[in-house]
């Protein structure tokens, strides 16, 4: 049976943005907000905030798991959250993310199976902050951080090719559900 940890990647510097991304207001309600609402709806046995530090805006009901120093970035942030997982899956979404949608990360869950986790693709590229992982790729993980390609491109490859993960191409439609807000400009971008 599949069970889920969900973990809010929070640990990025935000140096394009110039601010802190988890407290900008985005469709009215704070990133933070947004995206634990979202985590939330897929009914996980537990939420984690992964990030650098502890931070204010962190629900009381969440647990923070802190990246390994030196942070290498998400790769650091996944591999803490796969560390503290003691369920089947780790569903994963970046706190920069807002379009992903309820719908799609339940679509990719119900995708994951016994041993395997799903991460979506658009154009050849896989967008592994919106993706679910299984336990048994911690492994893998921690053999990538203690590496030198901090990469999560390559991890994703070869976690499809160890059959750990299955790769799920995204139509045309759908890839802009996966767009990050990296600098001060996105934010006036909106769905199309």
């Amino acid at each position: 049976m599949k069970t889920l940890t969900a973990v809010l990647l929070a640990g990025g510097e935000s140096r394009r943005m110039g601010t802190e991304k988890a407290t900008i207001v985005f469709s009215g309600e704070p990133l933070w907000q947004r995206q634990i609402k979202l985590l939330r709806y897929l009914g996980p046995e537990e939420i984690l905030v992964s990030a650098r530090t502890e931070r204010s805006w962190r629900p009381p009901d969440t647990k923070l798991v802190l990246d390994q120093a030196p942070s290498r970035g998400p790769i650091s942030g996944l591999t803490a959250a796969l560390a503290r997982t003691r369920t089947s899956h780790l569903v994963a979404v970046g706190i920069d993310m807002p379009f992903v949608t309820a719908a799609q990360l339940h679509d990719l869950c119900y995708r994951a199976n016994a041993g395997y986790g799903v991460v979506p693709t658009i154009g050849g590229c896989a967008e592994p902050l919106a993706a679910v992982y299984p336990v048994e790729a911690y492994v893998d993980f921690t053999a990538a951080l203690a590496g030198n390609d901090w990469s999560l491109q390559p991890l994703v490859r070869r976690l499809a090719g160890e059959g750990k993960i299955q790769l799920v191409s995204v139509s045309e439609a759908e890839a802009e559900l996966y767009r990050s807000l990296n600098e001060p400009q996105d934010l006036t971008l909106r769905r199309r």
